[in-house]
This record gives structure tokens, sequence and C-alpha cells, in this order.
């Protein structure tokens, strides 16, 4: 049976009501949330953490990360150091998730945390926040698509890979941020960026005075989401950095850079003709969804600065590329 959908925009006091509801239940939803939309159930319920798994075909060894209403809530469930709780005033709600040790009064089930110590908190904008402070639960709530594939950017997305799978989906409109949280580990006083996303790192640095440390090289051990090598890929093999277009694949560019040969492309995309940053990270899932439904082999992609939230679209870029299991 195909999921319901309630536009949060028309339908907002059905939808609150019917996502509390399904909830209490112990069943996964998809919602939306400023990044991208999330497959959400109740965070302390390991038939509904369980359920989370079996949907997406995520392996649980992937910790989840868990949705707070605000950061009273969050203090429940996780103990926070100075810097960290820096961090969370500054940025909550919004795009940036904390690893912090787990308290152990915490009712969040081990299957979330994928048996880890620590946790993955952030407070999510809008309806997301609202739907958790009415549910007076944490959510986990990775990203609402299969395992490894693209992540979705609208209640659509949702529909067409899981909706034979979920009985409500959310519908918020096109997710403004576009690409998954940043994600921050507090250690002493370092500061480890383990997955950039909607906040530019930069920004980070700005409010501590101080850079923060990248990974260099694939991680060692999974820490937190997003940090598996092969993930947000497209059906097409994905070639990045392209300074030419080949007959038969997809073109997508950035800020109408010219790419020789695009005249020979199946299809041309632009994740930002003006060359705003922003717009091409709210574009990037959508377009490589597009360039995707085109049938070809290959998706070409050009080069995007590095710099911001560019740091985000190529993490993810990476990702899309890189080698995948037989």
């Amino acid at each position: 049976m195909a999921a319901t959908i309630i536009s949060i925009r028309s339908e907002h006091e059905r939808a609150l009501e019917e996502g509390v509801a399904r909830l209490a239940e112990g069943l996964p939803i998809a919602l939306p949330t400023e990044t991208v939309y999330g497959l959400a159930a109740d965070a302390t319920n390991p038939k509904a953490v369980t359920a989370i798994y079996e949907t997406k075909g995520r392996p649980q060894f992937n910790p989840l990360i868990c949705h707070m209403a605000d950061l009273a809530m969050a203090k429940d469930h996780a103990t926070f150091d100075p810097i960290s709780e820096k961090l969370a005033r500054a940025f909550w709600p919004g795009p940036l998730t904390l690893v912090l040790p787990l308290r152990d009064i915490s009712p969040i089930h081990p299957l979330a945390t994928a048996g880890l110590d620590s946790v993955g908190v952030r407070v999510p904008k809008g309806f997301a926040g609202e739907l958790i402070a009415a549910f007076g639960k944490p959510l986990a709530a990775p990203s609402a698509n299969t395992s490894g594939k693209i992540s979705p950017t609208s209640a659509e997305h949702v529909a067409e890979d899981l909706g034979d799978k979920l009985s409500l989906i959310l519908d918020g409109g096109l997710a403004p941020v576009g690409v998954e949280s940043t994600i921050i580990r507090v250690e002493g006083e370092r500061v480890r960026l383990l997955r950039p996303g909607g906040i530019a790192a930069e920004e980070i640095e700005a409010l501590l005075g101080h850079p923060v440390e990248r990974q260099e090289g694939p991680a060692p051990t999974i820490e937190a989401p997003g940090m598996l090598a092969s993930h947000y890929a497209p059906g097409a093999f994905v070639r990045l950095n392209a300074v030419d277009a080949q007959a038969g694949e997809a073109l997508i560019r950035f800020a109408g850079q010219p790419v020789a040969g695009s005249e020979k492309a199946h299809a041309v995309f632009d994740l930002s003709p003006e060359g705003d940053l922003a717009e091409a990270a709210a574009n990037l899932f959508g377009l490589l969804k597009q360039a995707d439904a085109t049938g070809v082999d290959k998706i070409a992609v050009g080069p995007v600065p590095d710099h911001g939230l560019g740091e985000a679209i190529n993490d993810r870029l990476m990702r899309a590329a890189a080698p995948r299991d037989t």
C-alpha cells in the first residue's frame, strides 16, 4: 500500500497529529527537515529503530543521528562540554550535529547508536522540531532513502524510493539546505570535522577562533553517519572534476563553466548558474536524481570550489563516485 502523503502547509495540525500517532505506534515516518527528508522513528524503541534499518536496508554498524526538540532535551541524553554547548547555542536549531558522550540515564536504545558510548544529536529547524516536542522523545532520523543512494530533498523523492514501505510521508516542500548536517566531535581542545554539511566549517572556525581538524583519508572507524566511503550514489557511475564531456554522459556543471564537448552530452544540468554555493548545495541531490533518471551509464561532474558549502558538496560527490561493492 502506498504511503499517505500529508502537506504540512495546508494540513499542519493533521500532519502533527498523524505524525505523533504513527511514532507512538513504533512506525517510521518520513518528515522534512531543513537539510534533507528524514526517516524518523522513536529513538528509545528498539522495534522502531530496527524498522528504520530494515526500511533503508542500512547496516546496523552505521549509527543514527538522534534529533531533539531543543538544547534542554539534548542535555537529557548527552553530556555537553563547554565548546560543544557554545556550538549548540550558536547554531541550533540548524544543520549541526554534535557527537557527544551518551548519558547513562538516557533511554536512547543502543541500536540507534550502533552500540557506541556516544550519540550524534541535533536540533532541526521548523516542523521537525515541533513534531519532536509534541512527541516528547528524541527521534532517530537518517535520510529517507534506500541506504547508500541519493538523499531525498522532496516528498516526491521519498515516495519514489520508499513509498511502498512507509505508511506516512509528511510533505514540507523542497528542503532549503539540501545536504545533510555538519558533524562535529569535540575532544578536549580538539574540534574534529567528521562530516562537512549544511554549516560551513569556516563558520565554526570563526566562532571558535581556531581551525577544526579534518579527517585525512578514509575514516578508520565509523563514529557518525555519512562516513562510509561509498554513499549518496546514483545508479550511474560518477566522474568528478570533469573538464570535458563524453558522448552519452549526463553533465552536471557549476556556475555555467564551459566544459569541452558538452554538446555531445546526453543532458546538461547546472548546480547554480550564478555560482551560488548555497543554491548548489540545495540542488545537488535533486540534480543527481534528474541526471540518473535520463538513463545514462555515467554522470560527469565539473569542478566545484572547495570552500564554504563547496566542502560539503565535494564530500557528497566524492562518496557518490567511490568504488561500490559488487
